[in-house]
C-alpha cells in the first residue's frame, strides 16, 4: 500500500484508540512479547514516540526522541525493539536496545519501509517496502544486511507475521481481486497460497502460538469483526459480533 493509504489506516487506527484511551496510543508487533514490559507509540509529546511501560501501566518511558516512530516490535529474547521512523526524512526501519539505547538504521531507501516485524529465532525481519514501486514485502537479516525481496507484483502485500516455527509468514493482498485476502507463503517466498475468499476486507492475521490457527479481521458482514480459521484457511469462524470496529487481534503466548 502506498505510503498515503498506509498513514489514513494509521490515523483512523489512532482515532478510534484515542476514543477509548485518551492519552495511550498503542502499537506493537502481531505475534511478539516481552515477559515484563509493554512497548507503544504515543504523540503526549507533539510527535509519535516509542515508549515502554510495565505490565500494570506504571514506569512509562519515552525510549525514541524527534523520530516519528511507531509500530514496535520487541526481538523475540525481549532485548531490543524494532519500529519505523521518519527522522531521516522518509519512513526507514530501525532497530534499539529496550532501554532506547544504541538506536541504529537498517534500511537506506529513498522509498517507505515500514511495518517491522521479528522472526521467531530473531535472526530475521520482515518489513513491507514500496521501494520497487509497489507494496511488497521484504525479509533482511536483524543487522539490515542481506534484503529480499518475498512478494513480487502490481498489487499490495502488506502486514506480513511470521508463523511461531518460523517457516512461514501470513500476509495481507488485492491481487486476485482488489479485495484484501489473506495469504501464506513459505519464509523465502515461495509457495504463496490464499487462505481467505469472500470479496471484502481481510487483514491483521495473527498466528496461535501452536502455529495451528490463524485469528483475523473481516469485515464481511458489513463491519469489521474478529474471526479465527485454521493454518489452512479452513474452518473460518466468526468471534465477535456488535456494531462497533474490532480489529487488530494477538494471541497471547
Amino acid at each position: 500500500m502506498n505510503i498515503r493509504k498506509c498513514r489514513t489506516r494509521l490515523i483512523t487506527i489512532l482515532v478510534l484508540l484515542a476514543l477509548a484511551l485518551p492519552v495511550l496510543l498503542t502499537f506493537g508487533c502481531i505475534g511478539e512479547t516481552s515477559p515484563s514490559k509493554i512497548a507503544f507509540a504515543s504523540n503526549r509529546d507533539g510527535s509519535y514516540e516509542i515508549y515502554v511501560m510495565n505490565l500494570d501501566g506504571s514506569n512509562q518511558t519515552r525510549l525514541a526522541n524527534s523520530s516519528e516512530g511507531s509500530d514496535p516490535c520487541w526481538s523475540p529474547d525481549g532485548t531490543k525493539i524494532a519500529f519505523y521512523s521518519l527522522r531521516d526524512g522518509n519512513y526507514e526501519i530501525y532497530k534499539m536496545n529496550a532501554d532506547g539505547s544504541k538506536q541504529t538504521r537498517l534500511t537506506y531507501n529513498e522509498a517507505n519501509d515500514v511495518y517491522p516485524c521479528w522472526a521467531p529465532d530473531g535472526a530475521k525481519i520482515v518489513f513491507n517496502s514500496n521501494r520497487d514501486g509497489d507494496q511488497e514485502i521484504y525479509v533482511m537479516n536483524a543487522d539490515g544486511s542481506n534484503k529480499i525481496q518475498l512478494t513480487s507484483n502490481e498489487a499490495i502485500d502488506e502486514m506480513p507475521c511470521w508463523s511461531p516455527d518460523g517457516k512461514k509468514i501470513a500476509f495481507v493482498s488485492d491481487r486476485d481481486n482488489g479485495d484484501m485476502e489473506i495469504y501464506v507463503m513459505n519464509a523465502d517466498g515461495s509457495n504463496q497460497t490464499r487462505l481467505t475468499d469472500s470479496r471484502f476486507f481481510h487483514g491483521m492475521p495473527s498466528w496461535s502460538s501452536d502455529g495451528k490457527k490463524i485469528v483475523f479481521v473481516s469485515d464481511r458482514d458489513n463491519n469489521r469483526e474478529i474471526y479465527l480459521m485454521d493454518a489452512d484457511g479452513s474452518n473460518q469462524t466468526r468471534l465477535t459480533n456488535n456494531q462497533a470496529i474490532d480489529e487488530w487481534p494477538d494471541w497471547s503466548p
